[in-house]
C-alpha cells in the first residue's frame, strides 16, 4: 500500500494485519481519486473508519487542506499516527479515537469530502451515512466503499449518487454529491 500521487507520491504506508482488516485496494483507490481529483485542492476531509488512514493521506498528498481521521480501534489509530508521521502530514491531520456515528453526531465541523469505509457486513454504514449528510459543505462529496450486496439509497438529504463502481463481485464504491433532484 502506497500513496499514489501528489506531494507524498510513492511513500509506502503501514496497515494492520489480520483477517478482519480489509484495506482499500490500490486500483479501487485510483478509481476513487480519479473521480474526485478536481475537487480535492484546499478541501476539508473526513476519513471515517480510518483504518490505516490511506484515504485521508492520499487526499492530503493531492492538496486537501486538512484531514480528520476517526476510528474506534486504538490499534488502527496507532497505524494512522505512524503513517501520518511518515508522510510528514501531522500539521494537516487530526486523529481521534471515537465511534464513527457518535463522532458525526457530536462534531460541529463541516467537511467537503467524507470517506466512509466501514467493515463490510456491518450495519453501521447506513447509520453513518444518514448522519454525515448533515455535516457536509454545500459542495460536499461522500465516498462509500461497501459490499456489493449492500443497497445504498439513490437520494437522501439533498445528495444523490453521482457515480457507482463495482470491483469484482465483492466491492462497490458509491459516490454522492449535492443534488437538486428528489
Amino acid at each position: 500500500m502506497r500513496v499514489i500521487t501528489g506531494t507524498k507520491r510513492g511513500i509506502r504506508l503501514e496497515t494492520l494485519e489480520g483477517e478482519a482488516v480489509r484495506p482499500t485496494l490500490e486500483k479501487t483507490k485510483e478509481a476513487v481519486f480519479s473521480a474526485i481529483h478536481f475537487d480535492i485542492e484546499g478541501r476539508r476531509v473526513l476519513d471515517l473508519f480510518a483504518g490505516s488512514g490511506q484515504l485521508g493521506i492520499e487526499a492530503l498528498s493531492r492538496g486537501a487542506e486538512r484531514a480528520v481521521f476517526i476510528d474506534s480501534s486504538a490499534e488502527a489509530l496507532e497505524v494512522v499516527k505512524r503513517n501520518v508521521k511518515k508522510t510528514g502530514l501531522e500539521k494537516q491531520s487530526v486523529i481521534c479515537r471515537a465511534d464513527a456515528v457518535s463522532f458525526i453526531k457530536a462534531t460541529k465541523e463541516t467537511f467537503d469530502i467524507a470517506f466512509l469505509d466501514p467493515p463490510y457486513k456491518s450495519t453501521v454504514l447506513q447509520e453513518a451515512l444518514a448522519s454525515v449528510f448533515f455535516k457536509m459543505s454545500d459542495y460536499g462529496i461522500i465516498v462509500c466503499e461497501h459490499s456489493s450486496d449492500e443497497q445504498m439509497p439513490k437520494w437522501q438529504n439533498g445528495f444523490s449518487i453521482s457515480k457507482q463502481y463495482k470491483y469484482g463481485k465483492l466491492v462497490t464504491v458509491t459516490i454522492y454529491r449535492k443534488s437538486t433532484e428528489g
